[in-house]
Formats: C-alpha cells, sequence, structure tokens
C-alpha cells in the first residue's frame, strides 16, 4: 500500500513537472509602463491567466513601440504591444518583415498634452512656435501629435522627449513648452490643479474610430510560434475582461502605475473597454492615407499586401 502512494505521488509529481516543462516562453515589448492599455500582459501575467493558457511571459519594459523593432525583426524579442501602426506599415512598406498580429488601441482616448498650472501658455494657439512632446519617432504619439499639428494648422516644433516619465519631467521643469502624457499619468496632478491639459488626442478627428496602436512580431516568429501566439491571444482577451470586471485588476494596475488606487479606478470609465478590442483593425484606408500624409510611408499598400501584413488569429465563437 505505501509502495503504492509513493508511486502515486511521484507520478502527480512528474505531472505536475510536465505541465511546467509545458509552458512556452514569449518575449514581449512593452512600451510606457504604467498606460492602461500597455498593462494588459503584466495584468493577465500577475493574475496567472497567461500560465493557464500555457505562456510563460518574459516582460521587457521599453520607452516607445517603435524601439522594438529591430530586436523584432532581428528574433531577440518575440512580439512587441502597442506600437504606432502607421510605424508598422511604414517598416512593412519598406520590405521590413512584420506580421500585425492583433489590434492593440482603437481610437485615442488616453494620449494628452499638457502644460504646468503656471505656464503662460493659455490655449493651443499659443504653442506656435513652441516645442511640443511625444516619444520616439514613429510612436503613436508621434503620429498624433502630427495629426493634431495638421487638424489644427499649428506650426509647433514636434520634439522627441521619451515614455511618459521623462516627459513628464521635462514638462513639469520647462525643458518642454507643452509635454505629452497617458492617463492614468497626470490624473492625480490635474485634480490637484498643478497641470493644465492644453489638448487630447481623443479630440483629433482623423484618429477617432480607428485602430492607432497594433501588437506585432516578425513574420519569422509568428510562422514559427503561430500556435504560442494564438494561445497568448486567448490569455490578452482574457485579461481584457478581467481588467473590467475585477477589483483585484484595479489594484494590480494601480501598482504597475503608481498611482492611487482612487486614480486606477477611474481608468475603465475614461478608456472604454471596445477600443481595446484586439479582433479587429478599423478604418485601414483611412490610417494608410494619414500615414502617408505623414510620410510614414510613400503609398498605400495592395489588398494582397494588406493580406499579407495583417494576419490576426480568429477569436472563439
Amino acid at each position: 500500500m505505501k509502495v503504492a502512494v509513493l508511486l502515486l505521488s511521484a507520478a502527480v509529481a512528474f505531472l505536475g513537472a510536465g505541465s511546467a516543462w509545458a509552458q512556452d516562453a514569449l518575449k514581449v515589448a512593452v512600451p510606457q509602463r504604467g498606460a492602461w492599455d500597455t498593462s494588459i500582459t503584466e495584468i493577465g501575467n500577475r493574475a496567472g491567466i497567461f500560465k493557464k493558457h500555457g505562456i510563460d511571459v518574459e516582460l521587457l519594459f521599453i520607452g516607445g513601440g517603435a524601439e522594438a523593432l529591430g530586436a523584432i525583426i532581428g528574433g531577440s524579442i518575440d512580439v512587441a504591444v502597442s506600437v504606432g501602426i502607421s510605424t508598422v506599415l511604414g517598416i512593412y512598406a519598406k520590405g521590413g518583415p512584420v506580421r500585425i498580429f492583433s489590434a492593440e488601441t482603437t481610437g485615442q482616448p488616453d494620449i494628452y498634452w499638457f502644460v504646468p498650472a503656471a505656464s503662460p501658455v493659455k490655449t493651443l494657439a499659443d504653442l506656435k512656435g513652441k516645442t511640443m512632446g511625444y516619444s520616439v519617432a514613429g510612436s503613436s504619439s508621434h503620429a498624433a501629435l502630427l495629426a493634431l499639428l495638421a487638424q489644427e494648422n499649428l506650426d509647433a516644433k514636434p520634439t522627441p522627449v521619451g515614455g511618459v516619465t521623462p516627459s513628464f519631467t521635462a514638462g513639469m521643469t520647462g525643458q518642454i513648452d507643452a509635454a505629452w502624457s497617458t492617463i492614468p499619468i497626470g490624473l492625480k496632478e490635474i485634480d490637484e490643479g498643478r497641470i493644465r491639459v492644453i489638448a487630447r488626442a481623443a479630440d483629433i478627428k482623423s484618429l477617432q474610430n480607428r485602430t492607432v496602436r497594433v501588437n506585432m512580431a516578425s513574420a519569422a516568429t509568428l510562422e514559427k510560434k503561430k500556435a504560442v501566439v494564438d494561445r497568448y491571444m486567448a490569455a490578452y482577451r482574457e485579461t481584457i475582461d478581467y481588467m473590467y470586471s475585477s477589483p483585484e485588476a484595479l489594484v494590480t494596475f494601480a501598482e504597475i502605475a503608481k498611482v492611487p488606487l482612487a486614480v486606477a479606478q477611474k481608468i475603465p470609465g475614461l478608456v472604454p473597454k471596445s477600443a481595446l478590442n484586439p479582433d479587429q483593425i478599423v478604418g485601414m484606408d483611412a490610417i494608410m492615407a494619414e500615414a502617408v500624409a505623414t510620410k510614414f510611408m510613400a503609398a498605400p499598400l495592395p489588398k494582397d499586401k494588406i493580406a499579407e501584413l495583417v494576419q490576426m488569429p480568429q477569436p472563439p465563437k
């Protein structure tokens, strides 16, 4: 009897170890840590959702999605989330072996530009000839700023300042006239009257109801790890549901973003769940026209090339 129990215990231990060994590793580049949309993988990973789907996630935090492109193409990173779609279009149009496997954000409910409360800048028009920040060239904040300046016919100076943390510092210390940020970063300072919002990406007409950021990989990685990426996306969808239904997810997000829980609790009301729908690229014709206008690419892609670039797994019905 004792021998049988020992054999059974060994079998259970072996199966448990086998289950752990079955986890597929995936290196994920995450820009702008602390934003709601870029926290999806980190929140799901902390909640054990990705492990449940057999994914062992390794997160690599970067300043902007465009920074990961070389590592993606080179194969040292498997996927990058929250990359400006204009950047991916531009890289692909120049022959880069990249693939989009999901949408990340549609519309721009999160990005805004601010000035310190004491700034003489009162309106967007006051920024003529002055510096306005974005993260890095090719990022969604870069594309949004170019679209904003075009819409307002404003001759301001787009200036790269890095991620949200260095941007916030640059704005508060006067190194730049108007800094960029993404909620929840700055919500506390807005409530306290320390900064004033001078423009919102949500008000840029050309970006409304249009996918602005995507999740991507190299063609080689997507071909080699398609089943893994499909499971990653199953966990990703489950995490979005968790973020909009669980108080625990907001506690985790507050820790990630380093904001008070009361600030984190505002985010689901500011960023609708529909904005994070990963299963549909919205407004591709308009996206390409904007990418051409802002010189990310020379001409729109034909349909066969779009079909090659965008390879999204079918969501479960």
